[in-house]
């Protein structure tokens, strides 16, 4: 799904060095590699504040702890996304409202957010997936109105630039009140091993997460609030720093695979391709189709991977269906959206080393496989 190995042989030699450099000094934990790194990171986002952490889902943990909410405090998210998004809430003693997604970005809407809304609700968390923005200018006017929060969970998205309708650009993670992104090696910036940020323009949330993220410290050995231990080492500091430079490269990549996908699945009746947002820009962390009833997903996965071509379902079973999530909040009473998005999506290979020849042929593999969908015993 990912080629890692072959990203860093582009850039071993940057790589090699800033790591050695960090060895060398021997200032492995909040040295300065990750001063310049948040420093960098900030000027590309355009955004005041970077604050570093240990993993994407302590930023969203963090991003929530600085809002000072309260136990029982309502929080929203999509039924449609990975398991950090609401396992954060129910850490802190919040209560996680589930909603339902719409059936072409798999995102959440202000319309569905708005059926949601109680006296209780606090924060609504967009989760911007597989690469694009959630539509925020809605989210973020409807928030405006009902005085919400807006996290933005980013960590598949980063890089993303969303535009809004009187023409002004942001990029995914600097719209809301704060926003969080992960580094996992496998991300569109990824280090060589976890990371995660939060981001924020308002300076007050920017010092309280930096207090969050070292024990609550504002000076040392003076604590300001209830914190935790979550800190970017240098090392994986000095690898994004360098990966930085090459983050909007290789964004162009993922499209360019995504383009080829699109071209040769566009016209296939069994598929359906993902659909581009008007207002945002897609940096692809996965490529993502919908199989229509007549293709049977087991089956589907089961050849591919016999080709040698690994393909992944994001998400088989929505956060409402299991036991532990069973208490959550919900509005919905079928999910049917995520229900069905749950039953039928699958990912192929999505990352910056793809070249024509292995799209070629995962392409021309599926589509085999569906010309036969109908006299299987033909499939090898």
């Amino acid at each position: 799904m990912v080629d890692l190995k072959s990203q860093y042989i582009k850039i071993q030699k940057e790589i090699d060095t800033a790591m050695q450099q960090v060895v060398l000094s021997s200032s492995f934990i909040n040295g300065p590699e990750v001063i310049a790194f948040s420093a960098h990171l900030e000027n590309y986002l355009g955004v005041a504040n970077v604050i570093p952490c240990a993993n994407g889902t302590d930023a969203l943990q963090i991003a929530l702890m600085a809002l000072g909410l309260e136990k029982g405090d309502e929080i929203i998210c999509p039924d449609f996304t990975f398991v950090a998004t609401a396992e954060v809430a129910e850490l802190l003693g919040l209560k996680t409202v589930l909603v339902d997604v719409d059936p072409d970005t798999f995102m959440l809407t202000a319309e569905g957010i708005e059926k949601a809304i109680t006296s209780k609700t606090k924060a609504i968390v967009p989760v911007h997936l597989f690469g694009q923005c959630a539509p925020m200018e809605s989210i973020l006017s409807l928030a405006k109105t009902h005085n919400l929060f807006v996290i933005e969970d980013t960590a598949q998205a980063i890089g993303s630039v969303y535009t809004f309708s009187d023409g002004r650009k942001e990029k995914a993670g600097t719209m809301g009140s704060l926003g969080t992104t992960s580094f996992f090696p496998s991300k569109n910036l990824g280090c060589f091993g976890d990371g995660g940020a939060v981001f924020t323009n308002n300076d007050a949330l920017s010092e309280k997460c930096k207090a969050i993220v070292n024990h609550g410290m504002g000076d040392q050995y003076f604590y300001e609030c209830i914190g935790i231990n979550s800190r970017l080492d240098s090392i994986q500091a000095a690898v994004l720093k360098v990966k930085l430079k090459y983050l909007d490269s290789y964004n162009k990549s993922r499209l360019e695979a995504a383009n080829y996908y699109d071209k040769v699945f566009s016209s296939c009746k069994e598929l359906s391709i993902p659909v581009r947002s008007e207002n945002s820009t897609h940096v692809f962390h996965q490529y993502t189709l919908k199989l229509s009833a007549d293709v049977n997903r087991e089956a589907l996965v089961t050849y591919m991977l016999g080709r040698g071509i690994p393909v992944k379902i994001y998400y088989p079973k929505p956060l409402h269906s299991f036991s532990v999530y069973k208490h959550c909040v919900t509005i919905e009473k079928d999910f049917l959206i995520t229900n069905e998005l749950c039953s039928s999506v699958i990912s192929l290979p999505m990352h910056t080393e793809l070249e024509v020849e292995t799209l070629q042929y995962i392409t021309s593999s599926l589509l085999d496989y569906l010309k036969n969908l109908y006299n299987p015993t033909t499939l090898n």
